[in-house]
C-alpha cells in the first residue's frame, strides 16, 4: 500500500520569512515584491557584485520563485543561463542545488537505490533518496543543466514534477511524497526541446510536447548588446580596467559578434560566447599575446577549413595578421 510522506520537520520546513524590492536588489524598474530568506544558509550560492541582470529573464526567474511556476531558460552557450537563476537565488538567500542532466544520469541517481550503510555498527541495508526526492522535500531551487541531453526514461521522472502540485510516486518503497511549499524547479538547455536543429549542441535531445507544456515559463537568454558585454568582460578582467584595457575588450566583443553574424549567415560552425571573451582576457594575464591568446582559446577548437574566415575577421578588428603571427 503506497504511503504519503511529508517534508522533513525541523529546519527543512523553513518558509521565507522577509521580502524583497526587485527595484532596490536587482536594479530593475519595476513595482514588485518578491519573497525572499533573511538569511542565507550553506546551499546558497555567492553573490557576485559583477554581475549583470537581464531584464526579461530575471522577471521570468523571479516569477518561478514568487509563485513556484517552473521555469525553463534557453539559449545559447555561455550566456550565463544557470548564473542567472544562481545569482538570482544568491540575492534571495534562497537555498539552490545545481545539476548537470547529462546523459549519464540515470533514473537510479534521481530516484534512489538500496544502498549498505552502517547502524550501531551492523550492516544494514537502507534506501537512500536521490537528488530529486531528496530536494522535493526541502525547500530548496533545483535547477537542472543541460535539460534537453537527458535521456527519455529520466524525462519521464521529471515530468510529474513539473506540475507544482504534483506528486512523486516511489514505487519501490511504496510511498508518495508531497513537494515541500518552498521548493523551486528551474532548468536550463541550448534548445526549446526541438533537438540539435544547428550542429552545434550534439546530444540534445527532442523532448515530449506534453512534458514542454508543462513549464509555466521558457524564456529565452542569448547574447546581449556589445556595450553590456564589454562591462561583464570588464567585471571580470581586473587587470584590464583602464583606458587601453576596455578599448582592448571592446574589440574582443566586436570580433565575437563578427563570429556569431558569421554562423548566424553559415560561414561558421563556432561562435564566441561570452564565456571566451572571459576566457580570452584570462589567458591575457600569462600569454601577454591577444593574437596568441585568440588563437589557443578559440581558433584551435574551429574548423580548419573556417580558420582563413577567422582570420579575416581578426584582421579586420585587430589590423594584425593571424598567417604571420604563427609563422
Amino acid at each position: 500500500m503506497l504511503q504519503s510522506s511529508q517534508p522533513d520537520p525541523g529546519t527543512d520546513e523553513l518558509m521565507p520569512d522577509t521580502t524583497v524590492s526587485v527595484a532596490d536588489v536587482f536594479g530593475l524598474d519595476v513595482d514588485i515584491q518578491v519573497p525572499a530568506y533573511s538569511t542565507p544558509t550553506e546551499r546558497v550560492p555567492d553573490i557576485d557584485p559583477e554581475y549583470i541582470f537581464d531584464k526579461r529573464t530575471t522577471l521570468a526567474i523571479l516569477a518561478g520563485f514568487a509563485n513556484d511556476w517552473r521555469v525553463l531558460v534557453t539559449g545559447f552557450h555561455g550566456t550565463g543561463k544557470s548564473t542567472h537563476i544562481e545569482q538570482v537565488a544568491a540575492r534571495l538567500n534562497w537555498p539552490c542545488v545545481r545539476i548537470n542532466l547529462d546523459s549519464h544520469v540515470s533514473r537510479i541517481d534521481l530516484i534512489g537505490k538500496d544502498a549498505i550503510v552502517l547502524e550501531e555498527g551492523k550492516q544494514v541495508t537502507t534506501f537512500v533518496d536521490g537528488i530529486l526526492p531528496w530536494c522535493y522535500q526541502r525547500n530548496v531551487a533545483l535547477v537542472f543543466d543541460e535539460y534537453d541531453a537527458g535521456r527519455p526514461d529520466v524525462m519521464f521522472v521529471i515530468q510529474r514534477v513539473l506540475e507544482s502540485t504534483g506528486q512523486l510516486t516511489l514505487l519501490d518503497q511504496s510511498r508518495v511524497l508531497r513537494p515541500h511549499p518552498a521548493f523551486r524547479f528551474f532548468a536550463t538547455a541550448n534548445t526549446v526541446g526541438l533537438g540539435d536543429t544547428t550542429g552545434l549542441y550534439h546530444g540534445t535531445q527532442q523532448i515530449n510536447q506534453a512534458q514542454m507544456d508543462r513549464w509555466s515559463i521558457t524564456t529565452v537568454l542569448n547574447y546581449m548588446p556589445a556595450e553590456l558585454e564589454v562591462e561583464v568582460v570588464l567585471g571580470k578582467a581586473p587587470h584590464l580596467q583602464n583606458p587601453e584595457g576596455r578599448e582592448l575588450v571592446t574589440c574582443m566583443v566586436t570580433l565575437a559578434n563578427l563570429t556569431r553574424s558569421a554562423f548566424q549567415n553559415g560561414d561558421l560552425s563556432t561562435v564566441m560566447s561570452p564565456r571566451t571573451v572571459i576566457t580570452w582576457t584570462q589567458n591575457l594575464t600569462f600569454f601577454k599575446d591577444p593574437a596568441l591568446s585568440f588563437e589557443l582559446v578559440f581558433m584551435n577548437k574551429s574548423d580548419p577549413s573556417e580558420r582563413a574566415i577567422l582570420n579575416e575577421l581578426y584582421q579586420r578588428v585587430f589590423a594584425v595578421d593571424l598567417a604571420e603571427q604563427t609563422d
